[in-house]
């Protein structure tokens, strides 16, 4: 299966990722399945970019960073979003979120982004890429497997809440979490694109 096939095939999985989280988070009132959802739909954004690098990389070679660099700068606007909503509802209280639906969302989320990572990985193997092609692939990689902890920690946190019925601030403080790797790994990618391009 070739690069932009398995880049296609992580949207489509992305996409489907964020219509399911978006409804069950604002239905069981949890801002960190929704903020999940919200790094799903950067994901695309990012993987939608670095799709429509490929044509174009022929003709001018840095394209890959650019599609990386426009990867980053999504997520760390989104990092700073979720951040805003979680301290949000941290100061001005949490509503009861349940905790049923956002375990069994997140444990889903995680498997499909494992699996995504998976799928991924194979870019990272091949040795003849360019250096701007494999940040780009990389970028898309971490950027999962982020989302793949991330999801494991917002299971976590619904169970918590399930299992005590209260408890209703390990949401927000979750959503913080995440925002705070989102936005560790934006920096990290965009240091890597500034060094990629200077070369």
């Amino acid at each position: 299966m070739s690069r932009p096939v398995r880049l296609l095939l992580a949207l489509l999985l992305n996409l489907i990722l964020v219509g399911a989280l978006v409804v069950v988070g604002r239905s069981a009132h949890s801002l960190g399945v929704i903020a999940a959802g919200g790094d799903y739909l950067a994901d695309a954004v990012g993987i939608g970019v670095a799709i429509l690098a490929y044509p174009l990389a022929r003709r001018f070679p840095r394209m890959h960073s650019i599609a990386a660099l426009v990867n980053g700068g999504w997520l760390l606007l989104l990092s700073v979003l979720v951040a805003a909503a979680a301290l949000s509802r941290l100061v001005s209280g949490t509503p009861e979120v349940h905790g049923l639906p956002v375990v069994i969302a997140s444990t889903i989320a995680m498997i499909v982004m494992l699996i995504v990572a998976l799928v991924l990985r194979v870019d990272l193997d091949d040795d003849d890429d360019d250096v701007h092609e494999q940040l780009s692939s990389r970028a898309v990689l971490l950027d999962t497997l982020a989302d793949a902890a991330a999801a494991a920690g917002v299971a976590i946190a619904g169970g918590i809440i399930l299992a005590t019925h209260s408890l209703y601030w390990l949401d927000p403080t979750i959503a913080l979490f995440i925002a705070a790797v989102i936005g560790f790994h934006a920096f990290q990618l965009l240091r890597d694109v500034r060094l990629a391009l200077r070369r």
